[in-house]
């Protein structure tokens, strides 16, 4: 049999440089030009069990999110009652406000090292910085090394925000992308759950002390986040990502275990699979009939994507998708950090829940904003993103200055309030996760792990740090006026980024990746 008929996968070709092409002039391109139908035979792939272990590896880290931001949340009545620390109000929101400014800067640093070194080498990076702050938050002696040690866990959390995203978008099939990043995403209330359950063993003053039970609780974070490690030797390098930084064979190799693992055999194999001794006559003869159904791509290969050019790219060719981006990320960080930071503060100070029973509240809030996404997630992908995003949006703010009003005039009780917060957040929660989707998957390759960290930062840094600390004030002053009004604003936020959706969002659903976005390294 003539071997020479099958078509190299991920052909080389030498190419000179064309002068002025920052694609690869800055980026410091080795002047290759590689031809590869790699994309498209990773959106060609059917729904397998390669794909559910990356769900669960990627998803236990929103996991380990929601547990820690549902303890910061629901152990701030803990805090304030502990014999050491001693919080205020102010104490809880700043502390808060602390870990989301760590998350802040950890998704700009390893957002940017993400895009340079890969998206796996970063995990475990991240992973690391997480466990290590998380049991040293445990140990906290005053509010300042609480404050430290909360942005420490933050700067990790955001790390793994823009690896993970990343890989999410490169490593799933097109026709499942949406649903499952709102999946993943959304598994931070499992994780939330898990926090209100360890919140209402660990600060029964029957189990533990009032300066024992808080600490635990953190403990139990970081113990769970040894299991990450584990699991994470699931997940590849992403072989998008290999393939634009000069490591082709690697890419291959990557996409035929995955391949062989889902369909028995390699959909297009090539000349190295060929030479290999352990291939047989079927799937030879399935590669002969499939020779031609593979669209290739030219990318020019290159070492890294200079920062100017990243801000080219996403402030002036992609400036209205950046606009998206950055209305949905604000509105979302405010809407939901204000609030949840501040969730068991409201119960508390309003209704007089004590600090030992706020986990009951946060489990339904929880179920509600863990459904949203599973049983919406699916629209995403089969309605389409434009509207979903509007709908989900424009939904949590209506929904939100409605039952704002209702706390307002006092006709709400700590059930009732809950359970407002649980239809809310049933929409509000893939309206969240949707702003990350929007992201990861409308900017290029080269800058998608950078971006996501961009507009994540300007989000988190705009809505979120400031938010916890605004409602921590406003709830301080004992007004439900007050605290409405916060809510009126979060509403607004909302509603305003629901109608930059609809005007001008991008209907990427079922598209792979290179046609919503050719990345910079395509030639033509």
């Amino acid at each position: 049999m003539d071997l020479q008929r099958w078509q190299h996968d991920s052909t080389i070709v030498a190419a000179k440089p064309s002068p002025g092409n920052d694609n690869f002039n800055d980026g410091r391109s080795d002047n290759r030009v590689i031809e590869t139908s790699i994309p498209f035979r990773l959106d060609a792939l059917r729904w397998s069990g390669f794909h559910t272990r990356v769900v669960l590896a990627l998803g236990i880290t929103w996991i380990l999110d929601g547990l820690e931001v549902t303890l910061a949340g629901a152990l701030s009545g803990a805090l304030k009652e502990s014999p050491t620390l001693q919080f205020t109000n102010f104490d809880v929101g700043f502390s808060n406000s602390a870990y989301l400014a760590g998350a802040v800067i950890g998704a700009l640093g390893f957002g940017w090292l993400t895009d340079r070194i890969g998206r796996k080498k970063l995990f475990f990076i991240t992973l690391a910085l997480y466990l290590a702050a998380t049991a040293a938050t445990a140990l906290s002696w005053s509010i300042a090394s609480y404050a430290l040690f909360r942005f420490l866990t933050g700067a990790g959390i955001g790390g793994e925000y823009t690896a993970i995203n990343s890989t999410i978008q490169e490593l799933v099939p097109a026709r499942y992308r949406g649903w499952t990043d709102l999946v993943i995403n959304g598994s931070f209330w499992i994780g939330a759950a898990l926090g209100a359950v360890s919140a209402i063993v660990l600060l029964d003053p029957h189990v533990t002390g009032p300066d024992l039970g808080w600490r635990l609780a953190y403990f139990t974070g970081a113990g769970l986040g040894l299991v990450v490690f584990v699991m994470r030797m699931w997940i590849p390098e992403s072989p998008r990502w290999l393939v634009i930084h000069g490591q082709p064979d690697r890419a291959n190799a990557i996409v035929g275990d995955i391949e062989r693992s889902v369909t028995g055999h390699v959909q297009d194999l090539n000349q190295q699979d060929l030479n290999q001794q352990d291939l047989n006559q079927q799937d030879l003869d399935r590669q002969d009939s499939r020779r031609q159904a593979w669209p290739k791509i030219k990318l020019r290969m290159r070492d890294h994507t200079p920062l100017r050019q990243v801000a080219h790219t996403l402030f002036v060719v992609y400036r209205q998708r950046s606009l998206v981006g950055l209305a949905l990320m604000i509105a979302q960080a405010f809407f939901y950090n204000a609030i949840f930071f501040t969730f068991a503060l409201v119960l508390t100070d309003f209704y007089g829940i004590a600090a030992d029973q706020i986990g009951w509240y946060i489990l339904p809030f929880a179920a509600g904003n863990f459904l949203g996404p599973l049983l919406l997630g699916r629209l995403f992908d089969t309605v389409g993103r434009r509207a979903m995003i509007t709908l989900t949006y424009g939904a949590s703010g209506l929904l939100l200055a409605l039952s704002g009003y209702l706390f307002a005039i006092g006709v709400l009780s700590a059930e009732t309030q809950t359970m407002a917060w649980m239809v809310i957040f049933f929409f509000a929660s893939p309206a969240a996760s949707a702003a990350y989707l929007t992201v990861s998957e409308t900017f290029p390759l080269e800058v998608r792990a950078l971006a996501i960290a961009l507009f994540y930062a300007v989000g988190t840094g705009i809505g979120g740090v400031a938010g916890p600390a605004l409602f921590g004030a406003l709830i301080d002053t004992g007004s439900r006026e007050r605290v409405f009004a916060g809510y009126l604003l979060g509403a607004g936020l909302m509603i305003a980024a629901a109608g930059v959706a609809w005007r001008y969002a991008i209907a990427a659903e079922r598209r792979t990746l290179e046609s919503v976005t050719r990345p910079l390294a395509f030639v033509e």
